[in-house]
């Protein structure tokens, strides 16, 4: 099993569940090494003081933050420690809502929580009282020095915990946002016709990292004393008429639906009502 990386309790009203946290996901991330390309050796790196340029030993460092332009005020360990909310070690679940209210761009990483040893009863009464009423658990804990936002779900008879951005954290898209520029009818319905194109189910199997299985191919081809050659990138295509791109998309992808919309629409909605109890049920 891998290494647990925090551990404490869920707590809701005086119900406590005890558990320990592992990360949900494996990236597919290749590491490089910094080396010298006459020799290979390995780049060391050394933490110099950018005003006497010399090295400085680690009990001459210390962490601050610059209050004011060119004021800093240095913060130690025990100032952190200071700073611990009460009950560090728990998420404290605050609502209970539905999972379709909250905005996907909240999600920051993705945790599984176990129980830990001896908490099996409470955390299975927790993972099956979620499951009847359909909602998720949102909250708080603290993780490494920094408080987050979290929020709890169940996922395969698992809970798993989304750490979650709080609302001041993430950026407003009003000056992103381009003018509202006019659209005829008739390129808004060949857009939705190609939309109903391409649309299915979703299923990751489908999807794969080809530019990290490219990159190790590249590396193993080095490997063998092969050659490597940059394929030349294509001329940008001028942009042609939106209508005539619309209507050549839509030829291109011609008897492409995977199945009629209103098969699609029922199946659909079979699906989601089969997903999530009645909420007039649950209150039951």
């Amino acid at each position: 099993m891998a290494r647990a990386i925090w551990s404490g309790s869920i707590s809701f009203g005086l119900v406590n569940v005890p558990v320990r946290m592992f990360s949900a996901v494996e990236e597919h991330r290749l590491h490089f090494h910094l080396v010298h390309r006459k020799d290979e050796g390995p780049i060391g790196y050394e933490k110099v003081c950018k005003l006497e340029d010399k090295p400085v030993p680690d009990d001459e460092i210390v962490k601050a933050h610059e209050v004011a332009k060119g004021e800093l005020v240095h913060v130690e360990d025990e100032d952190f420690e200071a700073a611990q909310v009460e009950g560090h070690r728990t998420f404290d679940i605050s609502d209970f809502v539905d999972a379709e209210e909250i905005d996907p761009i909240f999600f920051e990483r993705t945790y599984y929580l176990a129980p830990q040893e001896g908490a099996e009863k409470v955390y299975t009464l927790l993972v099956r009282a979620m499951e009847d009423v359909g909602l998720v658990a949102v909250g708080t804990f603290v993780m490494r020095d920094r408080e987050y936002l979290g929020c709890l779900r169940i996922r395969d008879g698992v809970i798993t915990l989304e750490r979650m951005y709080f609302a001041d954290e993430i950026r407003p898209t009003k000056e992103l946002r381009p003018e509202r520029a006019r659209v005829r009818k008739e390129e808004l319905e060949m857009a939705a016709s190609l939309i109903d194109r391409f649309k299915g189910s979703f299923d990751p199997s489908r999807y794969s990292d080809t530019y990290t299985d490219k990159l190790l191919d590249v590396i193993k081809r080095k490997r063998r004393g092969e050659e490597i050659h940059v394929a030349a990138e294509p001329e940008p295509e001028e942009t042609p008429d939106l209508m005539a791109a619309l209507r050549a998309s839509l030829e291109a992808h011609s008897g492409a639906s995977r199945q009629p919309a209103s098969r699609r629409k029922s199946g659909s909605a079979r699906r989601r009502s089969a997903r999530r109890p009645s909420r007039k049920a649950s209150r039951r």
